[in-house]
């Protein structure tokens, strides 16, 4: 099964596309889009759906893993851009007629630690020891990505689905 990860996000999404066959994972592609700060909305979001839209066409995932909205609630923004973000990769996912499983961060951080409220740190080293990787990936959306792609390979059954 070849899962593509995905942390959304308007400034930087990050991405990773995984394979796992029998017991080994293998990590095909990893990496982040940027956006132009300087840039409208729109053409921000077409640049996240275009680099996201290449991605899929290059790899062809079986599914998309991509991290649930959360926000704190002195920062509700956060989770508004994080949703237009969130919103093209579904899009994209639709088009190319691939399911999306969306999974919260305390779900992902218990699949590849055991504990929900793990350290972002303790998560990098299970993606480091799962993966075979010598440091963790960088930046930090790139290891997210990694790690909701892992977690949709560890569940057996999704307990969230979205159909696209």
């Amino acid at each position: 099964m070849r899962v593509l990860g995905i942390d959304p996000g308007l400034n930087v999404t990050g991405y990773g596309v995984i394979e796992q066959n029998g017991e080994a994972i293998t990590v095909h592609e990893a990496g982040v889009v940027r956006t132009d700060t300087s840039e409208s909305m729109e053409r921000r979001l077409l640049s996240i759906g275009r680099d996201i839209e290449s991605v899929i066409e290059q790899f062809q995932p079986d599914a998309i893993a991509i991290e649930e909205l959360y926000s704190h609630y002195k920062h509700p923004r956060t989770a508004i851009v994080m949703g237009h973000a969130r919103g093209i990769v579904f899009m994209k996912a639709a088009q190319a007629n691939i399911r999306v499983y969306p999974y919260a961060s305390t779900k992902v951080k218990n699949a590849l630690t055991g504990n929900g409220r793990a350290s972002k740190n303790q998560v990098q080293k299970m993606i480091c020891l799962t993966l075979g990787l010598g440091k963790p990936p960088e930046p930090p959306d790139v290891a997210d990505a990694l790690a909701v792609a892992l977690c949709h390979l560890k569940e057996e059954r999704p307990q969230q689905t979205v159909k696209s």
